[in-house]
C-alpha cells in the first residue's frame, strides 16, 4: 500500500524575526548620518498586528523603509510578507506609513494557486484548508515539480512550503 506524499502552502511571518529586523533597523537609523538627528522611528505593535514607520519627511520615510527591507532580507523575511496601508500625515510635519504582516492566504489568491496547480496537468490534488493549501500526490517528484512551479510565479505574497511528507 503506497502512502500519499503531501505538503502545505502557507503565508506566515515569524513575528520574533520581524521584531529582530525592526530592532536592527532602529539601531542603524539612530547611527546613520542622514537620519541621526531626526525623529524617525519604527514600532512593531503586536497587539493590533501592525508596523508603524514615522519620519519627518517623505524622503526620510523612503530611507527608513529601505533600511527595514534590508534588515528583513538579511534575516530571511520576504518583503512581500508585509503590506502597506498607505502614507498619511502624522501630527505636525511628520509622515507615517503603516504596514501589516500578512498571515494566511486570502481566498482569491488560494483559488488562483489551486487553478495554477491544476493547469500543470500533474497528478496531484490541491485543496484549500482555511488559510492554507494542502497539495497531495503519489509521487514526491510531482510535488517538487509543483513547488518549483509555484516559486516561479508571483502571487504578491510570501509563500512558504511546510509539512513536506
Amino acid at each position: 500500500m503506497t502512502q500519499d506524499a503531501s505538503f502545505d502552502i502557507v503565508s506566515r511571518i515569524d513575528l520574533q524575526n520581524l521584531d529582530n529586523a525592526v530592532n536592527n533597523a532602529m539601531k542603524e537609523i539612530k547611527n546613520r548620518y542622514d537620519l541621526k538627528n531626526t525623529s524617525s522611528s519604527i514600532e512593531l505593535d503586536k497587539g493590533d498586528n501592525s508596523l508603524k514607520l514615522i519620519a519627518d519627511a517623505d524622503f526620510q520615510l523612503d530611507q527608513i523603509i529601505q533600511v527595514l527591507y534590508q534588515k528583513m532580507v538579511k534575516l530571511g523575511i520576504d518583503i512581500k510578507a508585509i503590506k502597506s496601508k498607505g502614507r498619511e500625515k502624522a501630527g505636525g510635519d511628520k509622515v507615517r506609513e503603516v504596514f501589516t504582516p500578512i498571515n494566511g492566504i486570502e481566498q482569491e489568491i488560494a483559488k488562483k494557486i489551486v487553478k495554477d496547480i491544476k493547469d500543470l496537468k500533474i497528478k496531484v490534488q490541491a485543496t484549500i484548508q482555511g488559510e492554507q493549501i494542502r497539495v497531495s500526490g503519489k509521487s514526491k517528484d510531482d510535488l517538487q515539480a509543483v513547488i518549483s512551479n509555484i516559486r516561479q510565479k508571483d502571487y504578491g505574497i510570501a509563500l512558504q512550503f511546510v509539512n513536506y511528507r
